[in-house]
């Protein structure tokens, strides 16, 4: 079991990241707790996206997620984002580059490491995350939400049920509606494809999802596993039996959940590394040998 810190996680609410449409785009801050053993270390952090079909929720939705993971040695940052009624794809996208962007140019004020920081969402954030994680300094996807000049590439992505397919089978307004302007193009559903951006050099990508999903079929995350390992990226998947749509809801599944992630986020070099876990680790592997 990954070693949970002791003491208080320090939240910030409402931090202005960016600006667009004219308004202030505010995300909420987590900060670990503070260890003896790394005074001043530059830690890891994680973006984090909400889901809500990308015209509903806010960024509060991962709160739980936030205070889980900076116990566990991670900065979070929890962001909104502009939701399809009030500004279509990829305005959505813009604006979480946008958050990438504002972690990486107050890496030092934030104590972030610049070469950790990850990307994660679910649903509908679970999509966005991973069209960010496949399109790292794209220009004209990077958008002008703020932080102009700073990188978009990220260490690893984290992606609950993601949609990863948006045109073909399903017509981009059919599959999500309200995302985009009337009668698109099938050109901008695979704009707008997750799958469509795989390649070797993929951020390592971790996928959960339950094989009874009614909203984004169990077959997303499979064709999004399958097209990352033929590209020779690193992705692991993760199917929860008899499990529908945001199943992460339910506390035994997301305590579960959240140590998926660490062990991923550590094995792939973008997790909390201090003296104390590694010597723990040590001993537990000196004892099973």
């Amino acid at each position: 079991m990954p070693e949970l810190r002791e003491g208080r996680v320090r939240i910030e609410d409402a931090v202005v990241f960016g600006n667009a449409g004219g308004r202030a785009l505010c995300g909420d801050l987590f900060h670990p707790p503070e260890t003896a053993d790394e005074p001043g270390a530059a830690r890891p952090a994680i973006l984090l996206i909400h889901g809500g079909a990308w015209a509903r929720g806010d960024r509060t939705q991962l709160r739980g997620y936030g205070i889980a993971l900076a116990r566990r040695g991670y900065v979070c940052m929890a962001i909104e984002y502009r939701l399809s009624g009030e500004k279509k794809w990829p305005a959505q996208l813009h604006d979480a580059k946008a958050g990438l962007r504002y972690l990486r140019t107050r890496s030092a004020e934030l104590r972030i490491d610049p070469t950790q920081i990850s990307v994660s969402g679910n649903s509908a954030g679970a999509h966005i995350a991973l069209v960010l994680a496949g399109t790292p300094n794209v220009s004209e996807l990077e958008g002008d939400s703020g932080h102009a000049g700073a990188g978009t590439q990220c260490a690893a992505c984290v992606a609950f049920y993601p949609p990863t397919k948006l045109y073909g089978d399903h017509p981009p307004n059919a599959y999500a509606p309200g995302l985009f302007e009337a009668n698109a193009s099938e050109a901008v559903g695979r704009q707008a494809s997750p799958i469509e951006y795989v390649h070797k050099d993929f951020p390592a990508t971790l996928l959960i999802h339950g094989n009874r999903d009614q909203l984004v079929p169990p077959q997303a995350s499979l064709s999004m596993y399958d097209a990352l390992i033929s590209a020779g990226a690193a992705a692991e998947l993760h199917m929860y039996e008899g499990m529908p749509h945001g199943f992460d809801a339910s506390r035994a599944y997301f305590r579960q959940c959240v140590d998926v992630m660490q062990l991923f986020l550590d094995r792939h070099g973008s997790g909390p590394r201090t003296s104390a876990g590694q010597a723990a680790d040590a001993t537990v592997l000196a004892g099973q040998s």
